[in-house]
């Protein structure tokens, strides 16, 4: 029976994410590590595609030597390659690849040597595998029973910088300085008590989070820097542009005023966009870290720091630089946005008295031309009624010298008021006729 099968066959339908739901919980067991090992661990920055290309190099390499090769959607696989072992991991923006070597015991402490044959030397295996993205992340991790390491281990790190701490109820001694080795290793010593092995897994895995996560999270640290000039110039600048929105006056200088408001905030912006899955990863790699670091149950050596204590006091500070950067950009956000709010209401303010002026003058420049209209109408029925009396007054003329009885000058006379009328007649019904008709526009 299959966990998807599970519901069908309690006669429920199964939502189609509940075995991938399932199988989370279980996605990254620990792996039980007995007796005496060595780890080299890696960490490449990897997109999606990137992720793809390096499942397919690992599923041929598998091939190549008759080990079981990864699912095509596989997160993570282990791969047996006598006497080593492979676990590789992909996660949201990095691979990890885990190279577990049997250190040989010989019984004399001596001749075991703490990391040694050199890192470098190991990673020759790891080279067969092509490189998947930039390597952000190299820990060189050894463990050895604590009476087999005596005194001497401690010569392996810098003094001053020294971490050590029993963990796991006093079951194991790990100790580092967080320093780079020649070959680029962060080099992490394991002195084993008592732990068994799923124990000493446990511990393993969560000391190789640890070193990765805390090295994911300060990669917001050199964003932050690189913006803060950036910022600090936005911070100056906006002050001093409220200052001239205070004092200027006019439509050109606030419109000025506003393009400068609006070129600040699309540089905030640009910027803010660029950090913000940063400075969100910053923040959860952080916290995952943290809880790595409580979870291996550390309890101080005299005079050391532990591990908590030392990452706390160098990481802590990048971290609140990186959300110190983004507070301000979320504060410098909300100012520019109303800054620009304000500037925009003066404009529309000054846009509707621009408009309102300029209806007026439309307004008079209309009653003008009504008037001018008028006058050249008044003129116009004059001059018509003139030239048909003339007209009229010729025809009269004409008729007198057949009737002499009749007066052109009298007929003329009564003919002028009846022109003038009928003029006027004929211009209001022609203004009529060109007047669209109400109830049509009611009809359409």
């Amino acid at each position: 029976m299959t966990k998807d099968s599970i519901g069908e066959n309690c006669g429920f339908e199964v939502h189609p994410l509940r075995g991938r739901v399932l199988a989370e919980v279980h996605a990254r067991p620990f792996t039980p590590i007995d007796g005496l090992k060595r780890i080299l661990h890696f960490a490449f920055m990897t997109d999606h595609d990137a992720a793809e290309k390096a499942r397919a190099a690992l599923a041929a390499f598998c091939l190549e030597r008759a080990v079981p090769a990864p699912l095509p959607d596989a997160k993570q696989h282990r791969a047996m390659l006598s006497p080593a072992i492979l676990r590789w991991e992909h996660h949201g923006e990095f691979t990890t690849y885990t190279w577990e070597f049997p250190q040989e015991n010989s019984g004399d402490a001596k001749e075991i040597g703490a990391f040694r044959p050199p890192a470098d030397d190991l990673a020759k295996v790891m080279r067969m595998l092509p490189q998947p993205g930039p390597l952000l992340v190299a820990v060189d991790l050894q463990i050895l029973a604590e009476q087999q390491a005596g005194e001497k281990w401690r010569n392996l790190f810098s003094p001053s910088e020294l971490v050590e701490s029993e963990v796991m109820a006093g079951g194991a001694v790990v100790a580092t300085d967080f320093y780079a080795d020649a070959f680029g290793f962060v080099r992490l010593l394991v002195l084993n008590r008592t732990l068994t092995p799923i124990e000493m897994g446990a511990l393993v895995q969560r000391l190789l989070e640890i070193e990765t996560y805390r090295t994911l999270a300060l990669l917001g640290l050199p964003m932050a820097q690189m913006l803060g000039p950036e910022i600090r110039r936005i911070e100056t600048e906006l002050p001093v542009l409220v200052q001239r929105f205070r004092e200027s006056e006019g439509f050109l200088a606030s419109r000025e005023l506003l393009d400068r408001l609006t070129a600040l905030a699309a540089d905030l912006e640009a910027s803010a966009s660029k950090s913000l899955y940063r400075f969100g990863a910053t923040k959860a790699y952080y916290e995952l870290m943290t809880l790595r670091l409580a979870a291996i149950g550390e309890s101080p050596a005299p005079n050391l720091s532990t591990f908590a204590a030392f990452l706390t006091r160098r990481v802590t500070p990048a971290i609140r630089t990186c959300a110190s950067i983004e507070a301000r950009q979320d504060n410098l956000s909300r100012k520019l946005s109303r800054a620009a709010q304000l500037l925009r209401t003066r404009v529309d303010i000054e846009l509707e008295s621009q408009n309102r002026d300029l209806l007026s003058n439309m307004n008079e420049r209309s009653q003008l031309q009504l008037q001018l209209q008028t006058a050249v109408k008044g003129i116009s029925i004059a001059a018509m009624t003139y030239y048909l009396a003339a007209i009229l007054h010729l025809l009269f003329e004409g008729v007198h010298e057949e009737f002499p009885l009749l007066n052109a000058t009298l007929a003329t006379a009564i003919a002028v008021p009846v022109s003038f009328g009928f003029i006027l007649w004929m211009m209001r019904r022609g203004r009529k006729a060109q007047t669209p008709d109400p109830k049509s526009f009611h009809d359409h």
